[in-house]
């Protein structure tokens, strides 16, 4: 065997699922077909449940470090403007940063933590055996070949991985077909001196502006021809009316508003994530922060199934999970397209306007917003009566522990599972000794706790929680088994490899 995992492609899902597999003890191995970055980016910016999850890991700074402005007030549901001060407090943060930065952190991070990565690899084929994954690549030194005991593709919309492992794509075709480009304008000029604009001009710092067009996909469009500078001022003269005053590109693309969904996210031994697993239209950047969710949901149990301690039917929750999360997001991008793709007449007109008044209102809004960001996300613990914090995302408590003050983020900046006990005794955290090689046990107090105790899954959502400190230590023990597996007997923290 070659390796545990071969990931393929090395774009911010591959690389956050590579680093959340080395956190587990896990030494993947990343294929990425591109010899060096583009260094170009399609999404802008990272909100709601994503900028969580990168706090919950130590890496939100490096990317606020990075970032252009904070965006929270920039939220819009097809570009309606979402006033988030009305929603109440929600705990949504983001933050705005291009693509190409975020892959470079984590690129940063993964070879921090010592994650092999194979520029210039093109994964051709792959077959399936009772062990593993074989698969062919290309690269720099010709053809190879690889046998993992796993395989997963975070390879793109048209992902090899997908095709190959005969994993469906339904969904709905094109019906409109957007060019974009990275453009600087002439000398003096910026979009305010453009009177009455009918396409988004997009300040983007350095001087780059973007600029989008939306026309009707037509199915004799050529997506193979390589885009230029010219089709897209052929297209702006056509939406725009006249011409922009465009000086030079650093980059000009097409998609389209194709909407699709893997039917299964695994396959056996091979698996999908990020835009291999959902394709949609990029309103508001939901795929990358999907697809950074994806990742974390996916590598704890991966890299549990590989160490033997997986509990029966542990992997295959990745799918029932993020699958309907991915759901989720293909509603609301298709209702934003229907809203701002479709031909502009009065019926659209009136119904945006509905839909503004609607969301003038709280809960509507809260709804709308915990739908586009993650935030509502609730995975079923298989439990009759859950506590309401079972299956959600775990609250960043303030707490005071043996070592001083610290919080639920730094707990969970190891990748590991955390068994919270907050009662004076400590009698939870005692119950969880035979999993002390899978989660760390941590006793702290905490003002006002929401629980008396909580387990947190390595990716930040609570599996279990007590409702008093009444020591329901049977609960807990079918919490722990249903997502850490069996206990093992004199289990000690030590056991487990740290990086």
């Amino acid at each position: 065997m070659d390796a545990d995992v071969v990931i393929a492609g090395a774009g911010p899902t591959g690389l956050m699922l590579a680093c959340e597999l080395r956190l587990a003890g896990i030494q993947p191995v990343v294929l990425e077909r591109l010899a060096v970055p583009t260094g170009l980016s399609k999404a802008l910016g990272l909100i709601g449940r994503a900028v969580d999850t990168l706090d919950y890991r130590g890496l939100l700074g490096r990317f606020e470090d990075r970032a252009a402005v904070a965006i929270p007030h920039a939220a819009h549901f097809a570009l309606i403007p979402l006033d988030l001060t009305k929603a109440g407090d929600l705990g949504l943060r983001g933050v705005l940063i291009q693509q190409a930065a975020t892959e470079e952190i984590l690129n940063s991070r993964a070879q921090e933590l010592g994650v092999q990565i194979r520029r210039g690899c093109e994964l051709t084929a792959l077959t399936q055996d009772a062990d593993g994954v074989r698969l062919q690549f290309t690269g720099p030194d010709g053809d190879g070949t690889l046998h993992a005991r796993y395989l997963v593709g975070c390879d793109g919309g048209a992902s090899t991985v997908r095709q190959q492992a005969g994993i469906d794509f339904p969904g709905l075709p094109p019906a409109s077909l957007l060019r974009l480009g990275d453009v600087t304008l002439e000398p003096g000029v910026t979009p305010a001196d453009l009177p009455d604009l009918r396409v988004p001009v997009i300040p983007l710092g350095e001087g780059f502006y973007r600029v989008i067009t939306v026309e009707p996909y037509s199915a004799e469009t050529d997506r193979r021809s390589p885009m230029t500078l010219a089709e897209l001022r052929t297209s702006i003269r056509r939406v725009n009316g006249r011409d922009l005053p465009i000086s030079g590109t650093r980059w000009v693309s097409r998609f389209t508003d194709a909407s699709r969904q893997a039917a299964n996210y695994r396959a056996g031994r091979v698996l999908v994530a990020g835009d291999a697993a959902h394709v949609h239209l990029p309103a508001g950047g939901p795929g990358l922060n999907t697809g950074l969710q994806d990742a974390v949901n996916l590598g704890w149990k991966l890299a549990a199934q590989i160490h033997g301690w997986a509990a029966p039917g542990l992997l295959d929750s990745y799918h029932r999970e993020r699958h309907a999360e991915g759901e989720q997001v293909l509603l609301h991008t298709r209702a934003q397209g229907a809203l701002t793709l479709t031909a502009a007449d009065g019926r659209t007109a009136a119904l945006r306007e509905i839909i503004a008044q609607l969301l003038q209102y709280q809960q509507p809004l809260r709804h709308l917003i915990g739908l586009m960001y993650g935030l509502d996300t609730r995975y079923d613990t298989g439990t009759a009566d859950p506590h309401p914090l079972a299956g959600r995302w775990a609250p960043n408590l303030a707490l005071t522990g043996p070592g001083g003050a610290t919080s639920v983020a730094e707990l969970l900046h190891s990748g590991h599972g955390v068994l919270l006990d907050l009662t004076p005794d400590g009698g939870f955290a005692r119950a969880g000794h035979g999993w002390q090689d899978r989660i760390d046990i941590r006793t702290a107090q905490c003002p006002s706790p929401p629980a008396a105790a909580l387990l947190i899954r390595p990716d930040g959502y609570v599996a279990w929680a007590a409702t008093t400190d009444t020591q329901d230590t049977g609960t807990l023990h079918d919490a722990l088994v249903t997502w850490f597996g069996t206990p093992t007997a004199d289990a000690t923290p030590q056991t487990r490899p740290r990086y």
